[in-house]
């Protein structure tokens, strides 16, 4: 070959490499993994047809006096959990939710992970699935770890904490701590069968003006919204395959308009809806009404309030005619002290009042009354 020509076709590859280079971008672009996105309604009714009608209490073994009591390692009480969730069982329950807490998580992951399988090993052993509820805006601001307060005589909910404390959440530089919390309980449980839901975060907006008013933050709501959002997205990221929910509790959502900020999250970023109600039949019939709107499964997560007109008969009964899944709060008195009215942190008590507020059972495990845990039993059974 001629050495012109051998130049000539030598030039033509240099020119064709050197224009496709040209072409390339500077960089390449990357693709980003798609970020998780909420469960669309379709998705969330397959959830509810897989469970069916969830049934159940909010629980506490009677030998806690708050979450920490529950979950840290000295008082971890398995044999009370046990026995307590046995008579959840009795009476036809299915499903438990179940508060958890950030400090004993924190101060011993591996150790407060293998107390959450033995829970969880416990509930299944009693054919019950769980709600975990990560965050809680009631009652006292100021948790610590270690051993627990005695409850205070009378007085309803005496030693339950906040999660996250308040030194926490009035810092918005230190919410970030809670990633870990959320993002790690999530992660290791995330296709655990036996949990039927997490609920991110209790009651947001709730301002304690009851109880703790006078030591709250002026700007809790602000915070709390915050965080709400931060808390879904970290739970959203660590990829469960259960739903995730936040209950609107305050009243009854007749207006989508005049939905508060928290709320609009709430409801917009739950692939189930819950919510809590403490009102008569008629209050609880209408919040399920307006909440229909959004074509999603609708779960009550606390109702029962004897005193208040929030009974089992007929709300339990009610609930599962319209296919709400139904949440009583309370269920062995004990050290919450729940029996108690929401206004004994106004109202001296000096004896078990004459009516409960909540709970079902003694501490010896025998009814508050019988004709109520008959009630029940029926409903359940499907009677």
């Amino acid at each position: 070959m001629k050495p012109g020509l051998i130049f000539a076709l030598l030039l033509g590859v240099c020119l064709s490499y050197c224009l496709g280079a040209a072409e390339e971008p500077a960089t390449r672009p990357t693709t980003e993994p798609a970020k998780p996105q909420r469960w669309t309604p379709d998705q969330a009714q397959q959830w509810f047809v897989e469970h069916g009608w969830l049934v159940g209490c909010n629980f506490s073994p009677s030998s806690a006096v708050n979450q920490l009591e529950m979950w840290q390692a000295d008082t971890f009480d398995v044999a009370t959990i046990d026995r307590e969730l046995g008579l959840a069982q009795d009476l036809g329950f299915n499903s438990v939710r179940v508060f958890l807490h950030d400090i004993p998580w924190k101060a011993d992951k591996e150790g407060m992970a293998k107390r959450m399988d033995q829970f969880l090993a416990l509930c299944d052993k009693h054919s019950i699935g769980v709600m975990f509820v990560l965050l809680d805006a009631c009652w006292d601001p100021f948790p610590k770890a270690g051993k627990q307060p005695a409850p205070k005589p009378f007085l309803h909910n005496s030693g339950w904490v906040q999660c996250p404390s308040q030194d926490i959440l009035k810092d918005p530089a230190r919410h970030d701590e809670l990633e870990g919390y959320v993002k790690g309980v999530i992660e290791r449980f995330r296709d655990d069968k036996r949990i039927h839901a997490w609920d991110i975060y209790n009651e947001p907006g709730n301002k304690n003006d009851s109880s703790y008013g006078k030591v709250e933050l002026k700007n809790k709501n602000e915070l709390m919204l915050a965080l709400l959002k931060k808390s879904f997205d970290w739970a959203r990221a660590a990829k469960p395959t259960q739903p995730l929910t936040s209950g609107v509790w305050i009243g009854e959502w007749a207006d989508e308009t005049a939905l508060s900020p928290i709320e609009k999250v709430q409801i917009e970023q739950s692939d189930i809806i819950t919510f809590h109600n403490y009102g008569k039949p008629d209050a609880m019939r209408r919040c399920i009404t307006n909440l229909r709107r959004y074509g999603r499964p609708i779960l009550c997560t606390e109702y029962m309030a004897r005193p208040a007109g929030s009974t089992f008969d007929p709300v339990l009964g009610n609930l599962k005619q319209q296919h709400i899944g139904a949440y009583n709060w309370g269920f062995v008195s004990g050290k919450t002290q729940t029996i108690y009215p929401w206004d004994s942190w106004k109202t001296k008590y000096t004896a078990e009042p004459p009516v409960w507020f909540h709970d079902i059972f003694r501490p010896d495990g025998k009814p508050y009354d019988q004709k109520e845990v008959d009630y029940i039993k029926w409903t359940t059974e499907g009677k």
